[in-house]
């Protein structure tokens, strides 16, 4: 199930492990009761539903959240209800594909025009003069 050149691959439903955890923070007793918090798992590292260039742009960008074991881990508790949550957690997911699908243009290295090299004299000329004032006082008489 690999996605079209250019555009957003579906979200892996088949791949993902959803769990509820009890959720931190204020709330009373419904906190201490009830399993809200959303823990999504995506093993990106070994996921067939995204082609091998869009894993490795994935993985460059959000290598971080990526455990050892090649599992993405995504959590949620901004709404009160599970369903919410784990809606939150699929969203968030499909915003970190969406970022990474587009393939990177290759950058035409390029040389600096005219005005851009005399900005940049300008500048070192202005920070010249303003360490020289600086400077004590030459003692020639």
């Amino acid at each position: 199930m690999a996605e079209q050149k250019g555009e957003t691959p579906p979200v892996p439903v088949r791949e993902i492990e959803m769990r509820f955890v009890r959720s931190s923070g204020p709330g009373g007793q419904n906190v201490n009761k009830l399993s809200t918090k959303a823990v999504l798992r995506w093993p990106v590292a070994t996921s067939r539903a995204i082609r091998s260039a869009l894993r490795e742009r994935f993985i460059a960008a959000y290598g971080r959240r990526i455990t050892a074991a090649g599992d993405l881990v995504l959590t949620s508790d901004r709404f009160r209800h599970r369903t919410q949550n784990a809606a939150d957690c699929v969203a968030k997911l499909q915003r970190m594909l969406a970022a990474v699908a587009a393939e990177p243009r290759e950058r035409r290295a390029t040389r600096p025009g005219r005005a851009a090299r005399e900005r940049r004299l300008e500048a070192k000329h202005r920070r010249a003069d303003t360490k020289r004032s600086r400077a004590r006082p030459s003692e020639e008489v």
